[in-house]
């Protein structure tokens, strides 16, 4: 009788075992199936916006006066979002969809795209990364609907979607598999979406790679060695880097009470921007911090130069443009703040201002987002392992003195930064 119970047991546990193993492996291929799936069709998407954005931008450059359409393109952009999408909520929204608050609808990725292309067209100062990020979120969320996944299951596709989108707009793999993984809940990691981030993310990385966009690596070659004097050195460009990201975010914080204060038509709020930017523009005699800025990174991490003032005038100039109603992203600019700012830096504390430019650029990236593990693998994937050191010291002290800012608010801090603690509190 004992073993017949004993075989009744042994068979219960095989079966038990048996339905969990062919439970895992069903659950294995059908995120790889999506994943793939994700990575060609948001890394396809993505890549042509990259084009886009890389022509116009070209074609501005060559032909000044299309500064003189600003005006005109934020008019357009506030048409077609009063008309087709009123309430949209950008990056926030793709946030609140991971969270269940929300939902990204498919319109949101041709609008997000039009009115990106226009802002670059025009020389708004902006970035490309936040459309990304929409653009692909967007049509994650899509791809859930279409293949009737339950709740939970669809807000991992909207972190593939996003994974895809950024990979094939930065060519960082890495750092977009964990982004969309790291920023929604500062302190808590979406692990279940590792797998379908991950895959998605090389494979739109590779998809942009083969049709031309290439990814911006700066070869931080010339590294001082790790002294207890240059690390005190990285210290305070670090610190300096955690109070400038504060101050990016109060500036578009400010920008928008102040917009809503004084320019509730949307239309008039738009065309003030555009003339306040280009009258700056014109008193600077400038065009370096039309867009996204990448010329200025360029020019403090591959030469060391940046004027004094550069991380100024591109916090205020991307403020009055990002939050007047013109499209695009804070995070590029907020590169080429970081950049401008630790050359800078780097000059005045006679610390080698190439390494303080790259370092400075990823612990502001982390200071504006909460995201230090995303921002290690950037700096790996961009700058190389050469100087290790001094991006983890710029990254972590920045993180710790950034406070709990963010450029996004719906963005939640689940975690204290500075004790183990539970606070479950929104940024600000």
């Amino acid at each position: 009788m004992s073993e017949i119970i004993k075989n009744g047991h042994n068979e219960i546990k095989n079966k038990y075992y048996l339905g969990r193993i062919k439970r895992d492996l069903t659950n294995f291929f059908k995120w790889m199936a999506l994943a793939i799936l994700t990575g060609v069709v948001v890394g396809g998407a993505s890549s042509v916006f990259a084009i886009c954005i890389r022509w116009v931008t070209a074609f501005r450059a060559d032909n000044k006066w299309m500064f003189l359409l600003l005006p005109v393109a934020g008019l357009i952009i506030v048409f077609m979002y009063q008309r087709l999408d009123k309430n949209d909520g950008g990056t926030n929204q793709v946030l609140s969809t991971i969270r269940s608050k929300d939902d990204v609808p498919l319109k949101s990725a041709p609008l997000i795209f039009v009115s990106t292309v226009l802002t670059h067209l025009t020389g708004g100062s902006a970035g490309r990364e936040g459309a990304a990020i929409q653009f692909g979120g967007s049509i994650g969320n899509q791809l859930g609907r279409i293949f009737h996944l339950d709740e939970f299951d669809h807000h991992v596709m909207v972190m593939c979607g996003m994974s895809a989108a950024f990979a094939a707009v930065f060519g960082t793999p890495m750092a977009a598999a964990v982004f969309a993984m790291e920023v929604v809940s500062v302190g808590v990691m979406y692990y279940a979406a590792l797998l379908p981030c991950v895959i998605a993310s090389i494979i739109a990385a590779k998809f942009a790679a083969g049709i031309g966009i290439h990814p911006e690596v700066f070869h931080v070659t010339v590294i001082p060695e790790l002294t207890a004097v240059t690390g005190a050195k990285m210290a305070v460009i670090a610190a300096g880097c955690g109070a400038v990201s504060i101050l990016f975010c109060i500036a578009l914080k400010l920008a928008s009470t102040l917009y809503t204060k004084y320019f509730k038509n949307p239309y008039v709020r738009v065309v003030v921007a555009a003339l306040i930017v280009m009258g700056i523009t014109f008193i600077l005699q400038t065009d370096d911090y039309m867009g996204a800025g990448n010329q200025l990174i360029a020019k403090a991490i591959e030469t060391g130069r940046a004027r004094p003032l550069d991380f100024v005038w591109k916090i205020i100039l991307t403020a009055i443009t990002m939050r007047a109603g013109f499209r695009g992203g804070e995070i590029v600019p907020a590169f080429c703040v970081g950049a401008t700012f630790g050359c800078v830096m780097g000059q005045l504390l006679g610390f080698p201002p190439v390494v303080a430019a790259a370092a400075g650029m990823v612990a502001l990236f982390c200071g504006v987002t909460n995201c230090p593990i995303t921002s290690m693998l950037i700096s790996f994937e961009l700058f190389g392992f050469a100087g290790v050191s001094y991006y983890l010291i710029a990254i972590s002290i920045s993180y710790a003195l950034s406070g709990y800012y963010s450029l996004y608010k719906d963005q939640t801090i689940v975690y204290s930064k500075y004790k183990a603690k539970f606070i479950n509190r929104k940024t600000r």
